[in-house]
């Protein structure tokens, strides 16, 4: 066997310990795979960073599609009826923002022709006209004193006549009555539910106010509701 000459197994041993060259097809792979981590990192940060913003922008877009939604509704609804009597038509603005389930059901009734040939029960001079399928007002004689007091009062009062409402006592649609006040009411919010106001055909009232009653505030002739024709716009 040769002997290796002590030079040539110090060249060896360099060879041996010295460190192994990287190819470039390596390098190239492993920076692809850094981009590709760090591209990954970025889009999750993006993506969580922007999840609070972007659920308050579909949660604001839903509540103000809803919004628009229910002001549409609301704005199909008709604003005015027109209350066809045997002494003329009366043109009431509903308040539909105010009273808008008083609005609702009287409109509901209204279509149904529930009011249509509807008689005047009562008719208290200086005071309040009734209109109703029932005939019971309450205590008579306290809507009657109250009329008397009211009747001196300033017409500026909170409270003004021409005002269409409702009876606050529970009712089925058969019992629903209609009230026109013909002079201020500042005990109105006690008995009465407002839900419009009469804009034009004053005069009708003031005309349905002073036919003959007789000494329980019953017209002596049948006077009453023809129809209630309903509007968008008067």
């Amino acid at each position: 066997m040769a002997r290796i000459k002590p030079q040539a197994l110090l060249l060896q041993s360099k060879k041996k310990k010295g460190p192994n060259r990287i190819s470039f097809t390596t390098i190239i792979a492993i920076g692809s795979i850094l981009v590709l981590a760090l591209f990954f990192l970025f889009s999750t940060y993006r993506h969580w960073s922007q999840r609070p913003t972007f659920q308050t922008e579909v949660h604001k877009s839903v509540v103000e599609d809803n919004n628009s939604f229910m002001d549409s509704k609301k704005s199909d609804l008709p604003g005015y009826a027109i209350i066809s009597t045997s002494k003329g038509s009366i043109t009431v603005d509903l308040f539909k923002d105010s009273s808008p389930e008083v609005v609702d059901e009287f409109i509901d009734l209204c279509e149904k022709g529930h009011f249509n040939g509807m008689l005047f029960r009562h008719i208290i001079k200086h005071y309040v006209i009734q209109a109703g399928n029932i005939d019971k007002m309450g205590s008579i004689e306290d809507w009657t004193v109250k009329g008397k007091h009211y009747s001196q009062l300033d017409t500026s009062l909170k409270h003004d006549a021409f005002m269409l409402g409702t009876s606050k006592i529970k009712h089925d649609n058969q019992g629903f009555e209609l009230f026109i006040t013909t002079t201020p009411m500042p005990d109105l919010n006690e008995k009465l539910i407002v839900f419009g106001r009469v804009i034009k055909g004053e005069e009708v009232v003031q005309e349905l106010e002073e036919v003959d009653t007789d000494e329980h505030y019953q017209p002596k002739s049948g006077i009453g509701i023809n129809s209630v024709i309903l509007k968008q716009k008067v």
